[in-house]
């Protein structure tokens, strides 16, 4: 007997969206800093919004910060905007720190 088509697509939908998470695991954090070390400002934004979330694990607002200060140096415009956001909650030891790491991974990197 055919199954309806209902079931069918369920299962249709259910296996691409295990495809599309599993791409997700492979392609997320490692990904994007493997970018970042070439210098890919959108793979720089992605890591400063990773770090000011939590997406990973705890808030860092000093990497967060570091991170779009180095996208927003290469040209990504959004970065500007959310490092000035992220530099509200922070001291001014911690902007210090924040570019201190920023400068030191440009002249260890690029």
């Amino acid at each position: 007997m055919a199954q309806p088509l209902a079931t069918i697509m369920g299962v249709v939908a259910a296996r691409l969206e295990y495809v599309k998470m599993a791409r997700m695991d492979v392609s997320s954090r490692e990904t994007v800093e493997f970018a970042a070390q070439g210098g890919q400002p959108d793979a720089l934004f992605e890591l400063g919004l990773s770090c000011s979330t939590g997406r990973d694990g705890t808030v860092d607002l000093i990497q967060a910060h570091k991170w779009f200060n180095i996208a927003a140096m290469r040209g990504n415009d959004d970065a500007k905007r959310y490092r000035l956001e992220v530099a509200r909650d922070m001291s001014k030891s911690e902007i210090v720190q924040a570019q201190k790491l920023a400068r030191e991974w440009l002249t260890s990197v690029h």
